[in-house]
C-alpha cells in the first residue's frame, strides 16, 4: 500500500508540472532559500540588498512561504556526501503556486532516473547551450573542482561534464562521453544542477566571471520581473593588486616578507616523518589535519608543494615527495628572506635544510660516497621514493649547486663547499666532450659503463632545459678555480647551441621557457668573456622572449614547433590530464608560466641587468617583477597558500586560470623550490642591491680543488 502512494505522489507531481508551464512572475520579486546561513550565494545576495531574500531550513517550509510567481533556490547543503533530498508533493505546490524552482545535487527527481553519486577526475564544467549568451559562448570552459555530481538524463543541458582538452574553449567539442550538469526539467519551471553550483566561492570555481555570469542568468530565469541583479564577492584566494591598482612604495619588500614566510607557513616543512610512510607510491596528501599539524623546522627537509587538484572544500593536497633540488632551492629563499627582514629562525631553518640534505637524507648512500663509484657526488633527483633515487637529472643538479651557492654566501658557511665541488666535479665528468650531458643518467647505466664512458661521448642536445644552467655552474666553477674544462666545455655547448637557435632547438613544455633558461649562462658567459659576440647572443634571445612581454609585465607562454617538443598540449580530448602538459592550448592564450618560465626569466634578466647595465634587461627586469608583486597569492581563508604563486596566471582575465591538462602540476599547482624559491631569490637580490654573480664572488671552494680533484679524475697510471 505504502508503494503505491508513493507511486500516485510521483505521478501526480509530474501531471502538476506538466499542467502549469507557464506562470505569469511575481510583481515583488523575491527568492525564497532553502539552505545554510553562510550558503556562498544566499551569503552575497542577502549582504547585497539587491532583491528580497528570504530563508528556510527545508524545502517544504521555502516552498509554502515563497510569494506566488517567485524563484525558490533548493541549495544542496549535504554536498559532497548527501544529494538533496524532496518530496514530490514540494514541486507539485511549487507549480501550483507559480514558482520557479532551482534544485541542486538532488537524490531523486519525479519521473526522472538519477543515478548516485559520482566523483569527476579528468572532467570540467562547458557551456553546452546558448542560455548564457552573449557573455558565454558554448563550449566555453569552466572549473568545478572535486565535482560530485548525481547523473541523470536530460535531452538539452546548459551546462555539462566532460573530460574535454582546450584553455578556455572545448576545442574538439564534448568528450565522448558527457554528463547533464545544468538542465530544465520538464520545463522552464524547474532547473535542475547535477551538483552544488552554489559553493562556487569557497570552492573557488574558477573563473570567477564566468561564474559571476552563470549565475546572473539564473537569478534572471528565477527572478523575471527583476532587474539585473549583479554578484560581487572577494574571492578566498586571489591576486595580491589588480591591473591598474597602484603599488605601494615598498612593494617589492612586502612582497619578499611574504614569499619568505609562506616556507613557514605553508605546512610544507617537515616534522618528524613516519619514513615508512612517506616513501609510499601516493604523492597527493589528503588529509585535512593538514592545519593542525606542527611545522617543521628544516631538519626533516621539505615537501615538494601544493598538487593542482582543488577540494570540494577549497584546500589543495600536497605533494608529498621531497626532492634535493626543491630543498636546496627553499633553503635559498628562506636565507634571503632572513637576510632581508633580519629574522634569524629563516636562516636557522635554511641551514639545517642544507645540512639534511648534503649529510643526512637517503640521497647521500653508499654508493654516492665512494670515490671509486661513478655517481661519486651526483645529487639524486627525489630522495622519499626508491625510484627517484637512480636518476640524475642535469638541471636538477644544477639548480641544487646554484641555490646552494646562493645560501652559503647569504649564511657565511663554507659546511657545503665540499659536497658542492664535488657536484660540480660530478656533472663536469659525465657531461660529453661538447659539453652537452643529455636530459638524464640512469644510475643502472651509470654504473654498467662508468663515468668514463660519458666523458669521452659527444652528445648533441639542444634542450636549455635541461642543459643551460649546468653551463652556468661550470662558468663560475671556472671563475672560482681558473680550472680550464669548466670554461670549455661550457663555451663549445653554449657556442653550440646558438648556432642551432632557434630551428634546431627542443622544447620541453613551450619554446619561452627555453629562451628563460638561456638567459642566466648567455648572462655569464658575458662576465666571463665580455666579447661584442657574446653580448649579441644574450640580446638574440632575450629579444625574442621580451617579444612576449605584455604591457602589465606578463610573458606570454609559447610553444615551439611542435615536431621538436616535448611535453605540448593534448592532441585529443582523450589526451587531456595523462601527461605533462603545456597550460595553454594555442600561441596567442594569454597565459603566463610560473613554475617553467617567468621564475627562471625573472633571475635570467635580472643576471642579463647586472653583466650589462643594458636598458632593455632593466627596464624588462622591472616591469616583470611589478607584475609578480601584483600576483601574488592573497588568502585570509587558506593561509598555507597566502605569499604563494600559482603556476598558472590569465593576465588578460586577471586570474589564476589555464589549462589543467598536465598530471600533478597544472595551472593550481605550487612549487616551494622552482617557483616559490627563485622569486623570492630575485626579490632578494633587487632588494640587496647584488647579483647572483656578485653575491657568490667570495666563495672558497678552491680551497678543496687540489684535495678533491684526483678523486674525480685520477691520474692515468
Amino acid at each position: 500500500m505504502k508503494k503505491k502512494h508513493m507511486l500516485f505522489t510521483s505521478l501526480l507531481a509530474v501531471v502538476l508540472l506538466n499542467r502549469c508551464a507557464d506562470q505569469p512572475a511575481s510583481d515583488h520579486p523575491a527568492l525564497t532559500f532553502c539552505c545554510q546561513e553562510k550558503n556562498d550565494l544566499y551569503l552575497i545576495l542577502s549582504q547585497a540588498n539587491a532583491i528580497a531574500c528570504t530563508r528556510w531550513e527545508t524545502a517544504e517550509q521555502a516552498v509554502s512561504a515563497a510569494p506566488p510567481g517567485s524563484g525558490v533556490l533548493i541549495l544542496a547543503e549535504g554536498y559532497p556526501d548527501r544529494p538533496t533530498e524532496i518530496d514530490p508533493t514540494s514541486l507539485a505546490v511549487a507549480r501550483e503556486k507559480g514558482l520557479r524552482v532551482y534544485l541542486e545535487f538532488p537524490a531523486s527527481i519525479p519521473g526522472l532516473p538519477v543515478d548516485s553519486v559520482k566523483i569527476t577526475r579528468y572532467e570540467r564544467a562547458v557551456v553546452s547551450s546558448e542560455f548564457f549568451l552573449p557573455e558565454l559562448k558554448p563550449l566555453t570552459i569552466l572549473a568545478i573542482h572535486d565535482c560530485h555530481f548525481t547523473p541523470f538524463h536530460a535531452p538539452r543541458t546548459h551546462l555539462a561534464l566532460s573530460r574535454i582538452a582546450g584553455f578556455d574553449k572545448a576545442i574538439y567539442g564534448l568528450g565522448r562521453e558527457a554528463w547533464p550538469l545544468l538542465a530544465f526539467y520538464p520545463d522552464s519551471a524547474v532547473l535542475i544542477s547535477a551538483t552544488k553550483l552554489s559553493q562556487f566561492v569557497s570552492a573557488r570555481y574558477a573563473p570567477e566571471a564566468a561564474w559571476a555570469v552563470i549565475w546572473q542568468k539564473i537569478l534572471s530565469w528565477a527572478c523575471p520581473g527583476a532587474e539585473a541583479i549583479e554578484l560581487q564577492w572577494t574571492p578566498t584566494v586571489r591576486p595580491s593588486f589588480s591591473r591598474e591598482e597602484a603599488l605601494p612604495q615598498a612593494v617589492e619588500a612586502n612582497a619578499l616578507q611574504r614569499g619568505a614566510a609562506w616556507f613557514m607557513e605553508s605546512r610544507l616543512l617537515m616534522h618528524q616523518p613516519d619514513e615508512s610512510r612517506v616513501p609510499a607510491l601516493v604523492q597527493r596528501s589528503d588529509d585535512r589535519s593538514i592545519i593542525e599539524e606542527p611545522i617543521g623546522d628544516g631538519r626533516y627537509g621539505i615537501l615538494e608543494g601544493y598538487a593542482s587538484s582543488i577540494r570540494y572544500d577549497g584546500r589543495q593536497p600536497r605533494q608529498i615527495i621531497r626532492r634535493t633540488d626543491c630543498i636546496s632551492e627553499c633553503a635559498m629563499g628562506l636565507a634571503f628572506g632572513g637576510q632581508v627582514t633580519a629574522k634569524s629562525v629563516y636562516a636557522s631553518i635554511a641551514g639545517r635544510l642544507l645540512n639534511f640534505l648534503f649529510f643526512d637524507c637517503m640521497a647521500q648512500q653508499q654508493e654516492r660516497a665512494d670515490p671509486s663509484h661513478p655517481a661519486f657526488g651526483l645529487i639524486v633527483w627525489g630522495i622519499s621514493s626508491p625510484a627517484w633515487q637512480i636518476a640524475y637529472y642535469g638541471d636538477d643538479n644544477a639548480r641544487v649547486i646554484l641555490s646552494t651557492m646562493a645560501s652559503a654566501a647569504l649564511l657565511q658557511n663554507t659546511a657545503w663547499d665540499i659536497p658542492l665541488l664535488k657536484a660540480l666535479f660530478a656533472n663536469l665528468r659525465t657531461s660529453g666532450q661538447y659539453g652537452f650531458r643529455t636530459n638524464r643518467i640512469n644510475m643502472p647505466d651509470l654504473s654498467t659503463k662508468g663515468w668514463q664512458y660519458y666523458y669521452h661521448r659527444s652528445p648533441v642536445n639542444y634542450a636549455p632545459h635541461y642543459e643551460s644552467y649546468l653551463w652556468a655552474c661550470y662558468l663560475w666553477a671556472y671563475r672560482q678555480t681558473g680550472y680550464p674544462l669548466f670554461l670549455q666545455r661550457a663555451k663549445t655547448a653554449i657556442r653550440m647551441t646558438m648556432q642551432a637557435y632557434p630551428d634546431r632547438w627542443r622544447w620541453t613544455n613551450g619554446i619561452a621557457q627555453e629562451r628563460a633558461r638561456m638567459l642566466l649562462p648567455l648572462a655569464w658567459l658575458v662576465r666571463t668573456e665580455d666579447t661584442e659576440e657574446h653580448r649579441r647572443w644574450l640580446r638574440q634571445v632575450a629579444n625574442d622572449l621580451l617579444a612576449l612581454q605584455d604591457p602589465c609585465g606578463a610573458l606570454r607562454e609559447e610553444l615551439g614547433k611542435p615536431d621538436m617538443g616535448q611535453y605540448g598540449p593534448p592532441v585529443s580530448n582523450e589526451a587531456y590530464g595523462e601527461k605533462e602538459a603545456t597550460l595553454i592550448q594555442a600561441n596567442g592564450d594569454p597565459i603566463c608560466d610560473l613554475l617553467y618560465t617567468i621564475n627562471f626569466a625573472f633571475l635570467g634578466l635580472h643576471e642579463a641587468a647586472s653583466a650589462t647595465q643594458d636598458s632593455i634587461y632593466i627596464s624588462a627586469e622591472e616591469k616583470l617583477a611589478k607584475f609578480l608583486c601584483r600576483i601574488q597569492v592573497r588568502s585570509e581563508k587558506f593561509s598555507e597558500l597566502d605569499g604563494a604563486w600559482f603556476r598558472a596566471f590569465d593576465y588578460h582575465q586577471w586570474t589564476y586560470w589555464g589549462s589543467n591538462a598536465d598530471a600533478g602540476w597544472g595551472a593550481w599547482s605550487i612549487e616551494s623550490g622552482w617557483t616559490q624559491g627563485w622569486i623570492v631569490a630575485a626579490l632578494g637580490m633587487r632588494q640587496m642591491r647584488t647579483s647572483l654573480w656578485d653575491l657568490t664572488r667570495n666563495s672558497r671552494i678552491k680551497e678543496h680543488f687540489s684535495e678533491l680533484y684526483p678523486l674525480f679524475f685520477p691520474p692515468k697510471r
